[in-house]
């Protein structure tokens, strides 16, 4: 498939995960992809990954919960490719703790990592997206739709990109931009390995997410996010879709 050749997309925490599957599978269908994460080793494998692939992955080295970081991979993106036609925010990071003892440093950097990198990156994106008819699909999770136990930080972060999602949305009707969201249920990624929870949590309620189906590949998750991205789904605009294997169902 080449439904992005030509295009330039720009997917944020894309050193492993999702966010890496994603930048494979842009560049696999002809994409220019600058893949943005902190870890600058692990963007390199990412990259190298891709070598024969019809597109090409470079990398740019961020912390984007620092705004001025998230506006500068925006920037570093136009100055490599001249375009800006998709946008990924998929940087995030789920810690598992008890409400009564998240610290107020920790409360701060949750959402500062898991919303404010999507706000302050959207912002510098959407001059350029309104150049391109571009598109913005924000990576939420189940946890932007319900509620998580031992994430209350998380969850109203994920619940705030949802509703950044939908205003965004409604700002924008009468532009080409389309912006969606992907809420992911449980993946198999190295996250999913080396979770740490509180002692004597109830394991249960963590793997909720995970009860119905077992956990869901990264690649499965990629699959929508670029339908999303993709002139396939042009008539798809301020779209909150779950992708967990019928965990919110019922």
């Amino acid at each position: 498939m080449d439904r992005f050749a030509g295009k330039v997309v720009l997917v944020t925490g894309a050193s492993s995960g999702l966010g890496a599957a994603c930048a494979r599978l842009f560049a696999a269908e002809g994409a220019q992809v600058l893949a943005v994460a902190r870890d600058a080793g692990r963007l390199s494998e990412v990259a190298a990954s891709a070598a024969e692939a019809p597109g090409s992955i470079s990398t740019h080295s961020a912390d984007l919960a620092d705004p001025d970081a998230a506006a500068g991979a925006v920037a570093a993106c136009v100055a490599e490719h001249g375009r800006l036609d998709a946008l990924v925010n998929n940087a995030g990071r789920h810690d598992f703790r008890r409400t009564t003892e998240v610290t107020r440093d920790q409360w701060r950097n949750d959402l500062a990592v898991n919303l404010d990198s999507v706000f302050f990156t959207s912002q510098a994106a959407l001059p350029h997206l309104l150049e391109s008819s571009g598109n913005i699909v924000n990576v939420a999770s189940v946890a932007g739709v319900i509620g998580e136990a031992y994430s209350a930080a998380y969850t109203a972060a994920k619940h705030g990109v949802v509703g950044m999602t939908k205003a965004l949305a409604v700002e924008y009707a009468r532009t080409p931009v389309r912006v969606n969201c992907v809420c992911p249920g449980g993946m198999d990624t190295p996250q999913a390995h080396t979770i740490d929870v509180p002692d004597g949590a109830d394991w249960e309620l963590i793997m909720r997410v995970a009860a119905l189906r077992g956990f869901m590949s990264a690649d499965q998750v990629a699959r929508v996010v670029a339908f999303l991205a993709s002139d396939d789904a042009a008539a798809v605009h301020g779209s909150i879709l779950t992708v967990d294997q019928g965990h919110t169902a019922g």
